[in-house]
């Protein structure tokens, strides 16, 4: 390091030594008000730091930076309005990532520059939200309002993201340089690829736009330019960046694992839903999440266009969104020696050995827990469950299962025994017993002697412990989330949520959260079977098996009398949701 030079009148400034030991477990920073809960994903603990303390009944957290773990957030949701903004569409603010000065791509200034003659396809939209209550199921939370961005496509339609619309009471679009907002329907919600389809019934919205046209995927160190409203002023504005990576990415919306693209270009509160142009100006992808971590900067990330086109396609084969499928089983790498031979593999083959098969999955009729899957639809798989994307790239090899839709059928060639079989397996969407959404409808719930019973999901989980609550949640319901498969179809994991306090329930107040196992000796299936099973019950007493070995026991005629007064006294409108009374 150069001597500094003492200046007149100035001591020296102190130089600080980088080179110290990097500091220990960090908060995450947190979301834009109003942005959607990221799942939390552990991280390796670095430098020797001690683990930090358990919270909750939940798993520890852990701390470090590894490159791959760490959490992405969803900055880019859509902007929530708490206060009124001047509307005007008219300059273009552009923001480069970095500075030309210092070296900035060229290309990527070129591909702003021909993204321009499309950016009057590109819309902004104000959304107006009322979300579930999951604490008091039988009502809603106070609506607000948030921003996002869209971009018009062929067919009079609009994309944007799905959690920029979710839970809508109302959705306006309005165009670049206008100052009139239109009223918007919306078409079709996928939740796991977090985009949504929109249209405008007004033909005056579409007067004088041109749809965008897409592009191929683009390659790594292809120019991309994000086009949007994000944060920070009410005109258009354009980052501009590159490919960085291209690969399978955990979309938190709805924590599913589908193809990204990770850009270096800016995303922002606000900008989801808008579109990546290339070079061309077509589009490649659109906006949706960013990460957010003390060591990266300007990470974004970009729903790529086979992603697009397959909930396009899809909403056009079956006039609904009707998802991605997955190979429901759970599978484990082969990349030891030793295992591969205990499983009579060949020096020449290569695959994954099956942990378990859901039951719920039309494939849990052929495929076996201990067999070893080769290739894919003719695709060889590899000892780490990769296959051959494209030149000099590898990809998981779920992506060839996301290509398909749902209710197709998949060859598969699997080991079993040292013997080489193929089946012909139907793919079907995912049943998990804690679903990670409830797609828009408003949470189930049953109540008797103001003992509230709910369906636990994802959404529930984030409403009673905040978005860190795959650490703060109890263990037992942790569990049921990361490993157990639904036997049927049809099962929920039903729970005492709360007690609404009265004579009845004395003793019964501080239950929370607590799994119902079974009611008079009989298991309990789903929380519509749970009601069903009380309204027809005769015995004189109703008895509750919980987790943990508790039970609760209440006489039936008196529990059911004293229902109605406790109903009255929180102004409950019904003693269960509408979904149970059918």
């Amino acid at each position: 390091m150069a001597d500094l030079k003492r200046k007149r009148g100035r001591k020296p400034k102190n130089v600080v030594d980088n080179s110290a030991d990097a500091p220990g477990i960090s908060s995450k920073e947190a979301l834009d008000d109003g942005v959607l809960s990221a799942t939390p994903v552990e991280t390796a603990i670095t430098n020797g730091d001690p683990p930090t303390h358990r919270r909750g009944r939940g798993r520890p957290k852990k701390g470090g930076k590894h490159d791959e773990e760490v959490d992405r957030d969803i900055a880019a949701s859509p902007e929530r309005r708490g206060h009124r903004f001047a509307e005007h569409n008219g300059d273009i603010t552009t923001v480069l990532s970095g500075d030309l000065r210092h070296g900035a791509d060229l290309a990527a200034v070129a591909a702003a520059a021909k993204a321009a003659p499309s950016m009057d396809a590109v819309v902004k939209v104000f959304c107006v939200h009322t979300e579930p209550n999951f604490s008091l199921p039988w009502q809603r939370k106070r609506q607000y309002s948030s921003s996002s961005s869209g971009f018009i496509i062929g067919g009079r339609r609009v994309l944007t993201n799905a959690h920029s619309v979710e839970h809508h009471t109302q959705v306006k679009l309005k165009k670049r340089g206008s100052d009139t907002k239109y009223l918007a329907t919306v078409l079709s919600i996928g939740t796991e690829c977090d985009i949504a389809m929109l249209t405008v019934n007004d033909d005056e919205f579409w007067e004088g736009v041109s749809p965008l046209e897409f592009g191929d995927l683009p390659a790594l160190q292809d120019a991309v330019t994000v086009v949007g409203y994000p944060i920070g002023g009410d005109t258009i504005s354009v980052t501009s960046g590159v490919v960085s990576r291209i690969e399978i990415l955990s979309y938190v919306h709805v924590s599913t694992e589908l193809l990204g693209l990770q850009i270096d270009a800016a995303i922002n509160s606000g900008n989801s839903g808008g579109p990546a142009f290339n070079d061309k100006g077509k589009c490649v992808g659109i906006a949706f999440q960013s990460l957010k971590h003390e060591d990266a900067e300007n990470i974004g990330y970009v729903i790529p266009t086979p992603v697009i086109m397959h909930f396009i396609q899809d909403y056009e084969k079956n006039g609904a969104y009707t998802g991605f499928p997955i190979i429901g089983i759970e599978w484990q790498k082969m990349e030891n020696p030793d295992l591969r031979l205990s499983m009579g593999m060949a020096h020449n083959q290569k695959g994954v050995r099956i942990r378990r098969v859901e039951p719920t999955a039309p494939e849990s009729n052929v495929l076996k827990p201990s067999d070893v899957i080769l290739s894919f639809d003719g695709v060889d798989i590899a000892n780490d469950g990769t296959v051959p994307f494209r030149h000099g790239e590898r990809i998981g090899f779920s992506y060839l299962v996301s290509q398909k839709y749902t209710g197709d059928d998949a060859q598969v060639k699997v080991l079993r025994k040292s013997k080489t079989l193929e089946f012909k397996i139907k793919l079907n969407a995912h049943k998990r017993l804690i679903p990670a959404h409830i797609k828009g409808k408003p949470p189930s719930y049953y109540i008797v002697g103001g003992f509230v019973f709910s369906a636990v999901s994802v959404p529930y989980l984030r409403s009673e412990y905040g978005k860190d609550y795959e650490f703060d949640a109890p263990v037992k319901l942790l569990d049921k989330l990361l490993h157990a498969m639904a036997q049927s179809i049809d099962e929920q994991l039903v729970v005492v949520s709360q007690v609404l306090v009265a004579d009845i329930n004395i003793g019964y107040e501080e239950l929370v959260n607590t799994q119902v196992i079974a009611f008079n000796g009989k298991p309990v299936k789903n929380l519509k079977s749970l009601a069903k099973m009380v309204e027809a019950c005769k015995e004189e007493y109703m008895k509750f098996d919980l987790d943990y070995n508790q039970i609760v026991v209440l006489q039936t005629t008196n529990a059911k009398a004293a229902t109605s007064d406790i109903l009255a006294m929180h102004c409950i409108p019904s003693a269960m949701s509408d979904d149970l009374k059918t």
